[in-house]
């Protein structure tokens, strides 16, 4: 028995390659599993998506970076070895040991990670799991989320990356690493693991950068408007316009409830020195007549020249039943044109508008155009082309220069059945 386990033991000294690449192979299929059945609790599991992840493990976790930490990192840093099997007073003593850690840190952190580790990590993904691999999308992809996975990664690698290169032996690096990663890859498997066109997942990020969601809910019952919930009711749109005053609201939106109307959207906004007012209203067929009486014929509320319009359902048929759903939120540096190209790239995209608003905000001192719009379209879409319609409305962020864009899709739960 002693000398079985003292031949185990020699195995990652005297192939450490081979070694290296079983352990980060099994290591990164664990992690990915252990994800989808504690975390995500999966009653099925994704094995493309777990070959995904055994493959980067093996080929660029066992491989490329055995490469990286051992033969290269040993000839651009050939006193590593000897600082590393030092006692930790020596160490201390040894400030050109310590810079060249740090060096190596950073080398680690700032160029290997951003540059080939992530880029790797998303191509494999996108190759392993996808039948048509879209590899600009995936780079545009990663170039969106590299503030969120950098800072988590250097949460828990940068302290790492440090006892590896200051305290391991050449042989230990890479079994080091794998063993941190293990935790690393739960955590890249919970943000990253699924596609995002899986009608399975929900993929989300940060407030601030670019976040992309799909959600798999009702379109039309998510995006409905009152005028279609409240089928047995009147409705109509109040628009109004007068002097700013303290008030206006009080006694408009108080006509409206002491003649048990009901107010659902409403906006009202201080342009210069007056106040624009903008209302739905339902209310019971048979109250509506004094209802607008009340409105139109009020002496106190005669300067907001108010204006009444009656609405409509929408008459539909189930060939123009909204598919897919899309709400957007950005912001950027206030400019003329913006509102023009949002618009006109949602049109592009056959998305019909439910509900946009715009305004301007103050944030440190800059103003901010605030764009939150909610738009439908009744084209029936493949998850590719959810993709390719996520990409096309995220790309405004870099050709408006916005500081954010989050985009959230909504689709159908069925997809394609009447195709």
């Amino acid at each position: 028995m002693a000398s079985l386990l003292m031949r185990m033991k020699s195995v990652p000294i005297r192939y450490p390659f081979m070694f290296g690449m079983g352990l980060s192979t099994v290591k990164t299929s664990t992690s990915d599993l252990l994800v989808q059945t504690t975390l995500e609790q999966r009653e099925k599991i994704d094995w493309r998506r777990n070959l995904a992840f055994a493959s980067f493990g093996m080929f660029y976790l066992g491989g490329v970076q055995y490469m990286i930490y051992v033969p290269l990192f040993s000839r651009m840093f050939p006193q590593a070895a000897s600082f590393a099997a030092k006692s930790i007073k020596e160490k201390m003593k040894d400030f050109r040991g310590m810079r060249n850690v740090g060096a190596q840190v950073f080398l680690d952190q700032c160029i290997h990670h951003p540059l080939m580790y992530f880029p790797a990590f998303y191509l494999t993904k996108e190759i392993v799991m996808k039948d048509n691999p879209d590899i600009k999308g995936t780079l545009m992809q990663y170039k969106e989320n590299m503030r969120e996975d950098l800072l988590a990664l250097w949460k828990i690698w940068v302290p790492s990356t440090i006892v590896n290169f200051a305290f391991m032996p050449m042989w230990a690096r890479i079994p080091w690493v794998a063993g941190t990663s293990l935790l690393w890859t739960v955590v890249l498997s919970y943000m990253r693991g699924g596609a995002i066109a899986d009608p399975e997942d929900v993929a989300g990020g940060p407030v601030s950068g670019a976040t992309y969601r799909l959600a798999i809910t009702g379109v039309r019952e998510l995006f409905a408007c009152p005028v279609e919930l409240d089928k047995n009711k009147s409705h109509f749109c109040l628009s109004a316009n007068g002097p700013d005053k303290v008030g206006w609201v009080s006694k408009l939106s108080n006509t409206v409830a002491k003649n048990n109307g009901n107010v659902t959207h409403s906006k009202m906004v201080r342009l210069g020195d007056s106040l624009t007012i903008m209302m739905h209203v339902s209310v019971e067929p048979r109250e509506m007549l004094a209802l607008k009486q009340s409105l139109l014929n009020s002496t106190e509320l005669r300067p907001l020249g108010i204006r009444i319009a009656s609405l409509n359902r929408r008459l539909t048929k189930s060939a123009s039943e909204p598919k897919v759903g899309v709400h957007i939120h950005c912001l950027g540096g206030d400019r003329p044109g913006m509102l023009a190209a949002i618009s006109t790239r949602l049109a592009q995209e056959s998305l019909s508008v439910e509900n946009l608003t715009t305004e301007l905000e103050i944030i440190d001192g800059e103003r901010k155009f605030v764009v939150k719009a909610a738009c439908t379209t009744s084209l029936d879409h493949t998850p590719d082309e959810i993709q390719t319609l996520r990409y096309s409305i995220g790309n405004l962020k870099e050709e408006l220069n916005l500081d954010m864009m989050n985009i959230i899709v909504h689709r159908n739960e069925i997809i394609g059945e009447n195709k």
